[in-house]
């Protein structure tokens, strides 16, 4: 066999993500693929790839040690795997909510944080820090059905801040309506001087004595 030959023969090794690990979600799935890369060199990367629920990590023949490392960093991380920090649009994806209720409810401490990350982004110098989320709380809010009570609550939240906003509307109406009509123009000069006139009587008919 030519060297070529030995060159085009792959090295191959697979690793099924498991669904304790995935929560059912795609974007989980890759997430853990981008988590993957990021522990290898640059120069193995792009050879690990996602494929039907599998990580695949495929190299010639001749890389041999680089192919021999890559798989042992990856090994020794898929025994953690299913530990792995939930971030932020993985949380969307398994419990299927928009970003405005995972701000709401991690601010009104019903989806408790498991701590933040700070990362750059690709291709620039800004750093961007967001919250993580523990798989297993991600894992039981799934199961238990409680996304959609926190739904109803804020439904039910929206409709009372609703009455009682046009309940104060109506009553600051009612007031201002009552003052217009309880109140009464100021006294002119003539009649001002015209009731002190009639003070200055009574007090000269002794009645102030």
């Amino acid at each position: 066999m030519s060297k070529r030959e030995k060159d085009d023969v792959e090295l191959l090794r697979t690793w099924t993500l498991p669904s304790a690990a995935t929560l059912g979600s795609s974007v989980r799935a890759k997430g853990i693929l981008l988590e993957m890369r990021a522990r290898l060199p640059a120069s193995s990367k792009k050879l690990l790839v996602l494929e039907s629920g599998e990580l695949v990590l495929a190299m010639p023949a001749s890389a041999k040690t680089e192919f021999n490392a890559a798989a042992g960093v990856i090994s020794a991380a898929m025994k953690d795997i299913e530990s792995l920090p939930v971030i932020p649009r993985e949380i969307q994806d398994i419990l299927t909510i928009k970003p405005g209720e995972r701000h709401r409810w991690l601010a009104d401490g019903r989806l408790p944080s498991a701590g933040t990350r700070t990362v750059r982004l690709a291709g620039r110098a800004k750093k961007i820090t967001f919250h993580v989320f523990d798989p297993r709380v991600v894992e039981d809010l799934l199961n238990s059905g409680r996304v959609d009570e926190w739904r109803e609550d804020d439904l039910a939240a929206a409709a009372e801040n609703r009455r009682r906003a046009a309940y104060k509307a109506k009553l600051t109406r009612s007031l201002r309506k009552g003052r217009s009509v309880v109140a009464s123009p100021p006294a002119g000069p003539d009649e001002a001087a015209a009731k002190l006139d009639d003070w200055e009587a009574f007090g000269r008919d002794g009645l102030l004595r």
